[in-house]
């Protein structure tokens, strides 16, 4: 198959981008969620899945292949018949069910879920993985690993028309594994790059081990693949895994929450019963109300909680692609990260990658918002202090001041946490147009004296004194012993440059 993925823009590693299917004859918008659908329960119409905004959706293949009340009807209508969908229809290949319930009960032969998939008209379709739990070890990651890739090379191999390939990226939680096996995967020529068995690390909130696996997978994929999140459902961590490059989601959490009158919302999940407002106003609440909700039979309620949960979760969709198409997608992925203490553990394991992020980062945005002692590791902060070498310093004795201009030296540069020391002439260029708090973090203190300490190394020629205000001694220490500091005043003045009183680094 041809590449049929195109990345339109990047903001970090997330992107928006164009996924072609062509059986279906469609070009999905990424990032995109996939209801999941389960032809035995279907809570929500897969047509009016549509109308909340799903291009695409997921079906299992084995449980139709094994249906006696599906099997027949899917090969003879077609999914697309069988379901009243125009979109593009995914099909998974009982790789879940063999994890849950293992070989004795689950026999699925690649070749023939394969051609069953293509027969009843699927448009990209599974081969048989083997999903690795997280508390596998090693050498059974390995050995597994090793199968998965056996089964996509054997897939590769078949005539399956206009049926794209998934090729699962697995590797338990090893990054190397991940790495290798991404790469591995991207070598079969397949067409979409699902990152799996993360569902037992998304189920136990483990988002920083998934937001590892997700990128030492992209690591292999390089950046042109398209990569999907299996098992990412809820609306909280679609920022998140859209910042670690995933394009797809598939979301079982729609209905399975609304089965237990679980109300989903982008800050985490709420019992029905404890709820006496509603947050959203999707139509779904805006006519019901709590207790209109809370009064209905319990297969009413399912169905509307059902179609509430789809409409948050298509809304925070449109919301993150935004969010990329402006360049602020980061601070979504903060203002999400203070929903749960995990997922900000998932943002915090995001910026430790914050070099692989900064490679596809667009240079020009809108306005940079500082927002926490995070914002001072993002990519934007470690570019703007990798050119600091290269922009011109002029004369001999330098101001690097928080404060005003001075005429005693030949020159003074501005100071800005997190960003550190830039010539004033860039003032209005981003990032320095960064809206930050007056009260500035100790973090973003620290990452101004990298950038202090970045400048003074590339021009060592220079005498460079800082004014400050009022830094920790965790962020003054690490510079350069030939860097002068001194406190600002309350007028923002700074005194003269020989003077003693307040002045360190001598």
């Amino acid at each position: 198959m041809t590449d049929v993925f195109e990345v339109r823009r990047w903001d970090g590693a997330g992107r928006l981008g164009s996924l072609d299917v062509p059986r279906a004859g469609v070009t999905v918008e990424t990032p995109a969620l996939m209801p999941v659908v389960n032809p035995h329960i279907r809570t929500v119409a897969p047509a009016r899945m549509a109308d909340l905004g799903a291009q695409l959706l997921i079906t299992n293949g084995y449980i139709l292949y094994e249906s006696e009340d599906y099997r027949e009807r899917a090969l003879e209508e077609g999914l697309h018949e069988l379901y009243d969908f125009d979109g593009a229809i995914v099909t998974d290949s009982g790789s879940f069910q063999l994890s849950v319930y293992g070989d004795d009960e689950v026999a699925i032969d690649t070749r023939e879920i394969l051609r069953f998939q293509y027969d009843i008209g699927s448009d990209i379709g599974t081969p048989v993985d083997i999903p690795t739990p997280p508390e596998a070890d090693r050498e059974r990651a390995a050995a597994e690993l090793a199968t998965t890739q056996e089964r996509i090379e054997l897939a590769t191999d078949l005539e399956l028309g206009e049926m794209l390939l998934n090729a699962p990226v697995q590797g338990s939680t090893y990054p190397d594994l991940r790495e290798r096996a991404g790469a591995d995967a991207r070598a079969t020529g397949a067409d979409v790059f699902p990152v799996g068995a993360v569902v037992p690390l998304l189920n136990d909130y483990r988002y920083a081990e998934a937001v590892e696996a997700s990128l030492a997978a992209k690591r292999g994929l390089g950046p042109a693949a398209p990569v999907h999140l299996f098992g990412a459902g809820h609306p909280m961590t679609f920022a998140l895994a859209a910042a670690a490059g995933c394009d797809l989601f598939d979301s079982a959490a729609y209905a399975l929450y609304a089965r237990d009158d679980r109300y989903l919302t982008v800050r985490g999940t709420e019992h029905l019963a404890d709820l006496d407002h509603l947050p959203c106003p999707c139509p779904v609440c805006a006519e019901h109300g709590a207790e209109g909700l809370q009064a209905l039979d319990e297969t009413a309620r399912e169905r509307q909680l059902a179609e509430h949960n789809l409409h948050v979760s298509f809304a925070e969709v449109r919301r993150v692609r935004q969010a990329i198409r402006t360049g602020d997608l980061l601070e979504l992925v903060e203002a999400r990260a203070r929903s749960h203490p995990t997922v900000l553990d998932g943002y915090r394991a995001l910026l430790d990658h914050a070099d692989a992020l900064e490679r596809t980062d667009a240079a020009g945005k809108d306005a940079f918002f500082h927002l926490s002692a995070e914002s001072a590791r993002r990519p934007e902060v470690r570019r703007h202090h990798e050119r600091l070498a290269a922009l011109p310093v002029e004369g001999e004795e330098v101001l690097l001041s928080e404060g005003d201009t001075n005429d005693s030296y030949d020159e003074t540069w501005r100071v800005v946490p997190p960003f550190g020391p830039f010539p004033r002439a860039l003032s209005e260029t981003y990032p320095l147009t960064a809206e930050v708090p007056q009260r500035t973090d100790h973090a973003a203190q620290r990452a101004a004296a990298r950038g202090v300490t970045a400048l003074a190394e590339a021009n060592p020629e220079v005498a460079f004194t800082l004014a400050h205000w009022d830094w920790p001694e965790s962020a003054l220490a690490p510079l350069p012993e030939d860097v002068r500091t001194t406190l600002l005043g309350p007028d923002e003045a700074v005194g003269d440059h020989g003077a003693e009183d307040g002045t360190t680094g001598e």
